[in-house]
């Protein structure tokens, strides 16, 4: 019989058993849901989308550079970054509209956090926490494709 503290190091030692603990705030998607990850109004929590690719780290913009793109007001950190960005959004815009993309692996939404972060192929990926982003990392490149295969039904 599995004691607690046995069952508990069974989530800890194994990733794919520890996931759901690692998605805790993951929620099934309802068709209310944005097509953009916002936190406090502002797309991926005010980071510079652009800022990933050319800082190599994670920026707050700033409201003076902002530009609304797919229903959502974005933050730059320059005038210079939003022009580059409107001038090719699908290039700069996180995978999964924002929201973390172990989650969507999984078929859930959950909320990101700016620096759980990782530019694979030239694409942005954003994850919950660090460890969300640890997870994902290890199932590379197959947990693309499964978020891929479920987004079109996550947002409904």
């Amino acid at each position: 019989m599995l004691t607690r503290r046995a069952t508990l190091g069974l989530f800890a030692a194994t990733p794919l058993l520890a996931a759901p603990l690692v998605l805790s705030a993951a929620r099934p998607a309802l068709a209310s849901e944005p097509p953009v990850f916002t936190r406090d109004g502002i797309a991926i929590s005010g980071a510079d989308p652009v800022a990933y690719f050319t800082e190599g780290e994670p920026v707050i913009g700033s409201a003076e550079f902002a530009a609304d793109w797919m229903g959502a007001p974005w933050h730059f950190a320059s005038a210079a970054n939003r022009d580059t960005f409107l001038a090719d959004p699908e290039a700069y815009a996180p995978a999964f509209g924002g929201y973390c993309a172990f989650a969507a692996s999984r078929g859930a939404l959950a909320a990101t956090r700016p620096e759980a972060w990782t530019v694979y192929e030239d694409r942005l990926y954003l994850n919950a926490n660090l460890h969300a982003r640890e997870l994902w990392l290890s199932e590379l490149p197959d947990v693309i494709a499964a978020g891929e295969a479920n987004w079109p039904a996550i947002l409904g």
